[in-house]
């Protein structure tokens, strides 16, 4: 548990301190409880909640009791007499109407001087944040909002924009390369998509005036173009982009890298370069976040299908917060892929997602004009390429809480804090279910995903295969896995498709 969350602990605590009466009696009341958890009681007595328990004496009477209730005892304040644990809110009410007890609290968020740059949530318009519950990591313990983190969005380019700097003016796009072929020679985006990508990575909505605000609104934008102002690229561009992204990743902090595109062409992720490539960063503690793509069942293209990255498909919220009335969208790519591995492993909000465009005029704002919301500088798309960049804002703000954490630590806590419970989940098409950032960030497993896993036949040295193995990275050598082990002039150099985006009905 991260320093923020103990800290936060002890200041619920010592305010429930003053829930005693004179010279330490307890507090007259029928029922020793607060408000708010009677109201949790009766409107949804099924629902888990954390609450601080005082007890009247030190004989354990108290703990016995809540055990006998189903509560779950997840730690001791001694210095209250006290102690924290998680039950049903319709139990609760056993625990307050029991001389056993003194005093039953809601261990509740608290808003301290910790946050010293909360996220103004007052104004927000897209429901994705409420969905996905990014905005109670803003602003609650321990108050990450992507702050230090490298991310690389690995695109058409990102164009600068006010959403991307912070309120004292720096700005948060901190790198910009191309590896692009056309006459556009510079860094900038011409086709409208990574701008689109990047805001929903990491946008702080200060210029909609708070209105659509990115997943972690404080996170570095490393703007790595590997397409032409017409949206195409080849696989040769996505790999030279991501080898800059390995040789520059301690310079610039990069821990996550966004790839919201796929390949046009099937393939085994043992033979495809672009499989191999981003097996590279992830062996190199990069995390890779993929869309799945837009072909619907049984069709996942590279990079989706590597197994060892994070394939994200989308979801439509409705635009509500509310998961009651979402659905898998109905273009989300979903399969087990040639090698039989499952896909994809998360879901995010896909549909009609507002993010910053900056050229009203640019390839994608302008064939689709009906599109541009907020006075031309915000744009409304759908497809898995919205979804991914929200698991990569995601990964930024676990990575800030806890820096020490793999790529396969990250994987894990993602899909094992996702959210099941909603109508729509499938774990067909959803995987381990959605995207939950602020589960994530309160989660405590460290247990890794991807072991055993067989590495891309490219990175092998001759005929022995690498095998991931363990759970330990350093006790796992990779000198095999390098560029200099791949035999490039072997590899056939297929398009990169953008059909990440949905423009269906």
């Amino acid at each position: 548990m991260s320093g923020a969350r103990l800290n936060s602990l002890v200041v619920i605590t010592a305010l429930v301190v003053g829930l005693a009466g004179p010279a330490g009696q307890p507090i007259a009341s029928r029922l020793h409880w607060q408000p708010q958890l009677a109201a949790l009681a009766s409107s949804a007595p099924a629902q888990t909640v954390r609450v601080i328990v005082q007890a009247a004496d030190r004989s354990g009477a108290a703990q016995a009791l809540a055990q006998r209730l189903g509560a779950r005892l997840t730690g001791e304040l001694a210095i209250i007499n006290a102690f924290a644990a998680e039950l049903p809110a319709g139990a609760v009410r056993g625990l307050a109407a029991d001389p056993a007890v003194r005093w039953v609290s809601l261990d509740a968020p608290v808003v301290s001087a910790a946050c010293a740059q909360c996220v103004d949530t007052t104004q927000l318009v897209s429901a994705f944040n409420r969905a996905i519950r990014a905005d109670q990591a803003w602003n609650n313990g321990p108050y990450v909002q992507g702050q230090g983190i490298g991310v690389a969005v690995v695109d058409s380019g990102v164009n600068p924009n006010g959403d991307l700097y912070t309120v004292s003016g720096v700005n948060r796009q901190i790198a910009n390369v191309r590896f692009n072929t056309d006459y556009n020679q510079n860094t900038s985006d011409g086709y409208g998509h990574g701008t689109h990508v990047a805001s929903i990575v990491g946008g702080d909505g200060s210029e909609s005036g708070g209105q659509y605000i990115g997943v972690a609104p404080l996170v570095n934008v490393i703007n790595v173009k590997v397409s032409n102002d017409d949206g195409s690229a080849t696989l040769q561009d996505v790999v030279r982009g991501l080898q800059w992204v390995l040789e520059n990743r301690d310079r610039y902090n990069i821990r996550v890298v966004n790839l919201s595109l796929n390949s046009a062409v099937a393939e085994s992720y043992k033979t495809s370069p672009l499989d191999a490539a981003v097996e590279i960063l992830w062996f190199n503690k990069i995390v890779v976040v993929v869309s799945a793509g837009n072909r619907g069942g049984g069709a996942i293209y590279p990079p989706a299908n590597d197994p060892f990255v994070i394939t994200v498909g989308a979801t439509d919220d409705r635009g509500t917060a509310a998961l009651s009335d979402d659905s898998v969208a109905s273009f989300s790519a979903y399969g087990t892929t040639a090698d039989g591995f499952k896909k994809p492993e998360l879901v995010a909000p896909g549909v009609n997602i507002v993010a910053r465009i900056v050229n009203a005029n640019m390839g994608l704002a302008g064939a689709h004009p009906a599109n541009k919301v907020y006075n031309g500088q915000y744009f409304r798309m759908s497809g898995t390429s919205m979804a991914a960049p929200m698991v990569s804002g995601a990964a930024a703000l676990l990575l800030q809480d806890e820096p020490g954490l793999t790529p396969d630590q990250v994987k894990y806590r993602l899909m094992a804090t996702a959210n099941k419970n909603w109508a729509g989940y499938s774990a067909t098409t959803a995987g381990a279910g959605y995207l939950d950032v602020y589960a994530a960030v309160w989660g405590t497993t460290t247990q890794s995903a991807n072991t055993n896993l067989q590495a891309s036949k490219l990175l092998w040295s001759g005929s022995q295969p690498v095998t991931w193995g363990s759970v330990s990275w350093n006790s796992v050598s990779w000198n095999s896995v390098s560029w200099n082990s791949v035999s490039w002039n072997s590899v056939s150099w297929n398009s990169v498709s953008w059909n990440s985006d949905y423009w269906g009905p």
